[in-house]
């Protein structure tokens, strides 16, 4: 065989990359600056409402470099001017104002930071104070967000006052030019920055107060400086009436000179005149009248960035309220700082009360954390690191390194965000797992408690609330316990985590529920497996045939009522080394002592129902795989259990009553089914008599038929034939009722005239009964009379 290769380049050598480097010319590469502006203003961004949060991340950027400075400098910070942001706005020039008292620039910064595209002021800085390992927490560091001000603005007019140069103004339309000048007023900012936009004729809605109050609390909230937002208010004053005291000089001075005599005949009308003259002079003129104000906005604290010592529950509960919008307090938080290859803060909160749209749509709805790079808000998106199943979570997450775009709205995918996610998801997992055994914590101290204070009585109301109190995490549970299921199914490397916040209810649970924990803990030492068995309520499975043993045997079964459990189920093997087993399948096995001895006792039994057991097999052909002698059934004549991976009755019944369910492939997705009888039962003692006395009688074969019409309807399946079985059940109630034949022809013979004799008596009847009732009224009237 002959192989043909292509031709191959070779590499350069040694030489050559040395003569290659020797005569190579450098060029620079040429960028059309209006291209590249019209770039930044139409493709970098997605909305308009970024340009308000990068102009506040520059002025808090400023800020923090003056702040840095006056820690060698005390002469740089002004003891007058506060550190602070303010917002101002005019409708009738349609232009809004943004100022900051933070470090300022100079002509010659001016000309640089504003003048080159993507050069940032801020790396400038933090290289400048701590070298190429600046770590400082500021926000800029692509050199491009002031831009995004001219997705609203046709025009930027910025003027800033630093300590070492004069007050310039620096102005450009967003073309390829910009003009810088002395600003005429003066030094009147004293220091920091004032950036006016004027507004594009689509750009209204940043006119609004109330819009950029929504839009500061959005993203920057929790800046560290005051953010103050110039605002209107309108009030009602009272107005004095100057005519109206001349007025009531001028009668007082009339009254005074009067007859006194007649003010005394005229005394009531005078004291109703005097009451009506009060009530004029209480209800005064008034006016609304406009007043504006400075406000600060970002009143909420960033707790995250505090010790955890340091913040009250208090705090926790109003800081969740205030940007989750939640009227309820949360059921659980966890605050924590991640170190190692990436740091950030974050507050995890858990809802107390589940929405209402919780699961309607799962796959789209994503957990309502708000990322922060410097207590500034990137995105509340957070698809990427948080797995579906924990979408009920709420809370912040604060970095100052993640892996931002150049807009800065949306995060890159890097291994950094995947070592954010699984640090999230262990310690949500963690709070969950201390909200779980927070009940058995109370519960020890309780008895500690009581221990120590044995000695004095204990008023009975109190301990009734005590054991009124609701276990925290099945609230939990009743609201997210589905995420749970979820998460099993779809986190493989957790599950085993999620398996201890499993919760279900049992034979032995009562009202409560039980953990997979507390179920090993109870079960007998010589029980190997965990037995659950799965229906569509509570109800229908506490009184199932399947129990019927184990309930002698004193074993604890889980009940799988919740339509989602199967699914989970199946990815929980098995739990602290022991197999979780349905009842309703085959190959049911207890391990106790007597089983042994169970065994041999239904080897006899198997022999004694052989032949019966292989006719009913024969009969029932294809509805039924073997038939046997059951060892889990006391008082139920048979029943129909599946193979070991099956289908069980209840998961049929689930995927028959999807939407998108197929008819026609039912009979894939049924399982074979075992026929397991009692051999103790009458009932089947007498089928076998039956069996040994007639084996082609149609008794026989209608009892051995509504045998399995029962199994199939007590074990949870569906009917196949209804019409047949209802037509197989009225034979046998013929034979029970001894009816020999149904003649359905029969008819009773009625006279022709007799119809209408029944009604002349029926009219003759009504006519006396109404004279009766005529009577009746008229001796009660006469009585009434006398």
């Amino acid at each position: 065989m002959t192989t043909v290769r292509s031709q191959e380049v070779d590499a350069l050598s040694a030489d050559q990359e040395e003569a290659l480097a020797a005569s190579s010319e450098s060029f620079e590469f040429q960028a059309e600056v209006n291209r590249l502006m019209d770039i930044i203003i139409n493709s970098l961004y997605k909305n308009k409402d970024i340009f308000l949060r990068e102009l506040i991340s520059n002025g808090s950027d400023a800020l923090d470099k003056i702040r840095f400075q006056a820690v060698s400098d005390e002469s740089a910070l002004d003891a007058k001017k506060e550190l602070g942001i303010k917002i101002k706005f005019d409708k009738d020039a349609r232009t809004l104002t943004i100022t900051d008292s933070g470090v300022g620039m100079t002509k010659a910064d001016l000309v640089a930071n504003l003048g080159t595209v993507a050069k940032s002021g801020t790396t400038n800085f933090v290289e400048a104070l701590s070298g190429d390992s600046g770590d400082l927490s500021l926000i800029g560091q692509f050199g491009v967000g002031f831009y995004s001000v001219y997705l609203v603005a046709d025009k930027v007019r910025v003027a800033s006052k630093n300590n070492a140069d004069d007050q310039y103004i620096w102005e450009s339309t967003a073309d390829s030019n910009f003009k810088v000048a002395k600003d005429p007023r003066g030094n009147s900012l004293g220091r920091g920055t004032e950036i006016t936009l004027f507004l594009k004729e689509d750009a209204g809605e940043f006119l609004d107060q109330n819009r950029l109050e929504e839009l500061i609390k959005r993203y920057s909230e929790f800046i560290t400086f005051p953010i103050e937002l110039y605002k209107s208010k309108t009030e009602t004053v009272e107005v004095e009436d100057d005519d109206d005291d001349d007025d009531d000089e001028a009668e007082d001075a009339a009254e005074g000179e009067g007859d006194e005599e007649k003010k005394d005949d005229d005394d009531l009308e005078v004291a109703d005149e005097d009451e009506y003259s009060e009530d004029d002079d209480s209800a005064p003129k008034t006016e609304e009248v406009t007043k504006w104000s400075w406000e600060r906005v970002n009143i909420q604290a960033a707790i995250w960035s505090r010790d955890t010592k340091d913040v009250s529950d208090e705090e926790y509960k109003s800081f969740y309220k205030s940007f989750s919008k939640d009227y309820e307090d949360p059921a659980t938080w966890i605050h924590f700082k991640a170190e190692g290859e990436v740091e950030f803060k974050s507050i995890l909160f858990i809802p107390s009360v589940a929405p209402h749209d919780m699961y309607d749509n799962y796959y789209q709805k994503a957990a309502q954390l708000r990322l922060y790079v410097r207590k500034v808000l990137i995105t509340d998106e957070f698809e990427e690191l948080v797995p579906r199943y924990l979408n009920f979570l709420r809370g912040v997450v604060d970095s100052d390194d993640l892996p931002l775009n150049v807009s800065r709205e949306t995060l890159q995918q890097h291994k950094v965000l995947k070592v954010m996610g699984k640090k999230l998801v262990r310690k949500a997992l963690e709070m969950l797992r201390k909200l779980a055994t927070s009940k058995d914590v109370t519960e020890d101290e309780d008895e500690e408690k009581e221990d120590s204070d044995a000695v004095e009585a204990k008023d009975e109301d109190d301990e009734d609330e005590e054991n009124d109190k609701v276990d925290p995490y099945l609230k939990f549970w009743d609201a997210f316990g589905k995420n749970i299921k979820l998460g099993i199914i779809e986190d493989a490397p957790n599950r085993s985590k999620l398996q201890k916040l499993l919760r279900f209810k049992s034979n032995k649970s009562g009202e409560s529920h039980v953990s997979l924990e507390e179920y090993v803990e109870r079960m007998p030492e010589w029980q190997k497996n965990i037995f659950y068995i799965s229906g569509e309520s509570v109800e229908a499975v506490e009184n199932s045939p399947f129990l019927e043993r184990l309930k002698k045997k004193g074993l604890e079964v889980l009940y799988l009522v919740d339509p989602i459990d199967e699914y989970a189920i199946q990815h929980v093997t098995e739990y602290d080394g022991h197999k979780l087993q349905s009842v309703s399948k085959e190959g049911l096995s207890f391990g106790d002592d007597s089983e042994k001895a169970e065994k041999k006792r239904l080897e006899l039994y198997k022999e004694q129902y052989k032949p019966l057991t292989l006719f009913l097999a024969k009969m029932y052909g294809d509805k039924v795989g073997k038939v046997q002698v059951s060892p889990r059934v006391e008082t139920t004549p048979c029943i129909l259990v599946t193979s070991q991976y099956g289908n069980s009755a209840n998961m049929e019944r689930i995927m028959r009553s999807q939407a998108f369910s197929d008819p026609s492939k039912a009979s894939h997705m049924a399982s074979a089914k075992t026929m397991e009888i009692n051999p103790r039962h009458p009932l089947l003692r007498a089928l076998l008599n039956l069996f040994e006395e007639d084996k082609e009688s149609e008794q026989l074969r209608d009892s051995a038929w509504l045998l399995y019409d029962t199994a199939l309807l007590q074990s949870g399946f569906a009917m196949d034939e209804p019409a047949v079985f209802a037509e197989r059940m009225f034979r046998t109630m013929k034979g029970a009722l001894n009816v020999e034949s149904l003649d359905l022809e029969e008819e009773l013979e009625v006279p022709e005239d007799e119809p209408e004799e029944a009604e002349e008596e029926a009219t003759d009847e009504a006519e006396e009964e109404a004279t009766e009732d005529e009577a009746t009224e008229d001796e009660a009237s006469g009585s009434d009379e006398l």
